[in-house]
């Protein structure tokens, strides 16, 4: 049978990652993917010749020694993409419908902090003590910094409290509460149930700037695929594996794929959800308690979306900030699978080429949850009953009207060409439930990340560690020091960083 180094299973942004670091390493890599194409929710689509991303919108992290630049570093990939970021006085755009408040949230936690002091005179205090919080959390977090990733991890203190909690404790306003709670739909988890400490981590790079990358996810997914050429990262898609064949020494010996054909690696990399993960380990080497974890992972919110493009011409800042519009500043109810009011909605554009020319490209999403679709789960697209098709055309009209509401200019400038809910996502990105963000990232808990009970089985991926581009990448940098040790990794990343 064939032989490799390493396999690692999944082939979006965290098998991809793994994969390149791996290889970097002289180590012989097999990279397998489900789907027909490399990416996941990285690749974009067409509609009409008009691309639109799948799941990747923007990042933080871009700005030159923040997270993501260092990590792109490392992969010999950064000067390859081509950072496009919002601009930097507003960035992100929060409408506060009921309160007729619009924050308009500049880049920079010091900016940030003034305009917030500037709108909130009487919460100067309150602004302060989060920021201070916020910062507190990344520096104490080793994972957030490539030149300590060797060092031992330790829970804060921040792990055990909510986000809900520690704003309750420093403010009563409830609309300053919601400003700092927007960026939750970055991560799609309610208040009360997020860690400060994982609210903190995702948030941190996004208050620092916000870009997109020029050519979207593709760009990225393109810059992988040529380092794998250069490496000789065997690439399979349309494979999976179906079984991992165990020694007595809990050890897996082989691999048998979806084709029928066995392979052979003196590790594997599993990227994929912890669903899956669960189904792969066989149940004579795992104990009750480790099914009763990975089963009790909840997933976090998913999104229905539609997708556009500008008709006539485009304002001179169209593109330039995140609009998002909150019907409400309680997040505990926004981000509650159970609340079926007027939703959220965020508000991507762009400008790309189409056939040569420049054109605005709209994609507009709001919060979903499993349960608004649950009833249609068990069809497939292409095979949907008529009452899905029903729920898909008002929800865009809906958020037609939303847009038209928000700026009359979309009423007879956007036309959408198409719209996809979490099963779409579900079906397409072989996901169990179409998230958007992988499990919930809760309070006190452990997520599935790194050594698996098969000793050289090991799991990666954005629901592993934080959720987003940032969080699945930095997943797979720590377990790829455990798969090539600590040492050999500390010298890679710092010779890396020097170059």
């Amino acid at each position: 049978m064939a032989k490799f180094d390493h396999i690692v299973v999944g082939g979006g942004i965290s098998g991809l990652t793994a994969a390149l670091l791996l290889a970097l390493n002289g180590r012989k890599i097999l990279l397998l993917e489900k789907a027909p194409h490399l990416g996941g929710s990285l690749a974009r689509f067409q509609r009409q010749g008009v691309p639109f991303d799948t799941g990747f919108h923007f990042t933080g992290g871009l700005l030159p020694d923040a997270l993501l630049h260092r990590m792109l570093s490392v992969l010999g990939l950064v000067n390859v993409v081509e950072p496009e970021f919002m601009a930097s006085e507003r960035a992100h755009r929060f409408v506060f419908e009921a309160d007729n408040r619009v924050i308009e949230m500049p880049c920079g936690i010091v900016p940030l902090r003034q305009k917030l002091k500037d709108e909130f005179p009487g919460e100067v205090r309150a602004v302060d003590r989060y920021f201070d919080l916020v910062e507190k959390v990344c520096a104490q977090t080793a994972s957030m910094d490539l030149s300590r990733l060797t060092e031992s991890a330790h829970r804060l203190d921040e792990e055990s409290i909510s986000l809900k909690d520690v704003l309750d404790g420093l403010t009563s306003n409830p609309l300053l509460k919601g400003i700092l709670c927007g960026l939750g739909m970055c991560y799609g988890v309610k208040p009360s149930e997020v860690s400060f400490a994982s609210h903190s981590r995702v948030c941190y790079d996004l208050y620092q700037s916000t870009a997109r990358f020029k050519g979207g996810g593709d760009a990225l997914i393109s810059a992988f695929k040529n380092a794998f050429s250069r490496l000789g990262v065997e690439v399979q898609c349309n494979r999976w594996i179906t079984e991992c064949r165990v020694a007595a020494d809990d050890h897996a010996k082989s691999f048998l794929l979806n084709t029928g054909e066995e392979v052979a690696a003196d590790s594997a990399v599993l990227t994929i959800h912890p669903s899956h993960i669960l189904k792969l380990l066989p149940r004579n080497h795992i104990s009750r308690a480790f099914v009763s974890r990975v089963e009790s992972f909840e997933a976090s919110s998913g999104f229905f979306t539609v997708y556009g493009v500008w008709e006539g011409a485009m304002s001179p800042g169209f593109g330039s900030s995140i609009v998002s519009l909150f019907p409400n500043a309680n997040f505990e109810q926004l981000l509650d699978p159970s609340y079926r009011g007027e939703q959220a909605l965020v508000i991507c554009e762009s400008v790309e080429p189409v056939r040569g020319t420049p054109r605005g490209v709209v994609t507009a999403f709001e919060p979903s949850f499993y349960e608004h679709v649950a009833q249609w789960g068990e069809s497939t697209i292409g095979h949907r009953p008529a009452a899905y098709g029903d729920y898909k055309a008002g929800r865009v009209e809906a958020i037609r009207e939303r847009l038209a509401t928000f700026n009359p200019d979309y009423r007879g400038g956007c036309r959408i060409l198409d719209a996809a809910s979490m099963l779409t996502y579900r079906d397409y990105l072989n996901s169990p439930d179409g998230s958007a963000y992988g499990i919930k990232q809760k309070v006190g808990q452990y997520n599935l990340i790194g050594k698996l009970p098969v000793r050289n089985l090991f799991a990666a991926g954005q629901s592993s560690l934080l959720p987003g581009i940032a969080g699945a990448m930095m997943s797979s940098f720590i377990v790829s020091r455990a798969v090539l040790g600590k040492d050999h990794f500390n010298r890679f990343v710092g010779e890396a960083l020097c170059s």
